[in-house]
């Protein structure tokens, strides 16, 4: 597949909290991460939502948003995603009406059906959750309906919603929800940085499905992946070790705070190669800039989809910072080819 051209290309944000700084720090980190991207071009900023996670700080996702918003002038601001049966739709759609009205044309509502967190805090969270995860198409309907003018003499209203832009795109990490956004006519978000095997399935079926809708004429699709980007393939490995730690904890359930990088370690060479592990780290690129242009590249040119959203979890700021200038100045180039 050819790739195309003037792809957008934006960042998903989980807030980790690093070992040794606070969820303060994690916060002021990440609202000057969102302005430093805002300057390299990037398109959006999208935080997602996780509970009971030690290490991660972006549980109140709305609250957040705004918080990245009101610092921020032109990125949009958004969430990758919301965790649509962990709350109320009229909820949802207030907060993120608020949103709206507070920063016109910058937010975007990203929905998926997952809890974002285990099943016994899922239950504490909403103990009716599965009911409304078996009703995610109609849940999402009722926001639309929600942010639409046409709501005006409904007998339930979330007035600061009526009428607001903000887009709906569909997040997913295996097929179930390509068939939902293709039948709505929605964008449909991957989640392939983590969730990698289905992600070609999930593309074909969203685009051999796909109706056009008041919202969208034709398919758009986004896709994830990890990169580790620095000025050697040696720093960038180190770097890596971080992340490599972090997916460690997730399948053994020891979940920590994002270690500090470490040197490559033959246990950690060895944890690579186990297939769990193999697959979700698939799509992570690691290196300097030539290694990692080349990576990026070839994935455009295999999924074809319009935006890529980057995710770059690496303990030191300033390294964070580094690895997505990184990837700016490969997606320039690329676009300018």
């Amino acid at each position: 597949m050819e790739t195309k051209k003037n792809i957008a290309y934006s960042l998903l944000e989980l807030a980790f909290i690093s070992e040794g700084t606070t969820v303060n720090d994690t916060f002021k980190n990440s609202l000057d991460l969102a302005q430093k991207t805002e300057a390299m071009g990037y398109k959006r900023f999208w935080l997602a939502e996780h509970h009971n996670t030690i290490s991660i700080a972006s549980s109140a996702t709305s609250v957040l948003i705004g918080y990245i918003a009101g610092g921020t002038k032109t990125i949009r601001v958004g969430s990758g995603g919301i965790m649509l049966p962990n709350h109320s739709s009229l909820i949802v759609a207030e907060q993120f009406g608020t949103l709206g009205n507070l920063y016109p044309g910058r937010i975007d509502l990203g929905l998926g059906r997952a809890p974002g967190t285990d099943q016994v805090t899922a239950h504490a969270i909403r103990s009716d959750r599965m009911q409304a995860v078996n009703n995610f198409p109609g849940e999402v309907a009722q926001i639309q309906q929600y942010l639409s003018e046409d709501n005006a003499n409904a007998q339930v209203r979330a007035t600061v919603a009526e009428g607001v832009d903000v887009p709906i795109y569909i997040l997913g990490s295996s097929t179930d929800s390509a068939h939902l956004a293709a039948k709505m006519g929605l964008p449909y978000v991957f989640a392939s940085h983590f969730a990698t095997s289905l992600l070609f399935d999930a593309l074909e079926i969203y685009r051999r499905e796909f109706k056009p809708s008041q919202y969208l004429d034709k398919p758009y699709t986004m896709a994830g992946i990890n990169v580790i980007a620095a000025d050697t393939d040696e720093e960038a490995e180190e770097n890596f070790t971080s992340l490599l730690r972090m997916f460690i904890g997730v399948l053994t359930g020891q979940r920590e705070h994002l270690q500090p990088p470490m040197p490559m370690t033959d246990d950690l060479m060895m944890v690579q190669h186990n297939p769990s592990v193999r697959d979700m780290l698939k799509y992570s690129f690691v290196g300097r800039k030539e290694a990692v242009s080349k990576q990026i590249k070839d994935f455009l040119d295999r999924t074809g989809v319009d935006e890529l959203m980057v995710v770059s979890n690496i303990y030191g700021h300033k390294e964070r910072v580094k690895s997505y200038s990184i990837v700016a100045e490969i997606m320039d180039e690329i676009n300018n080819a």
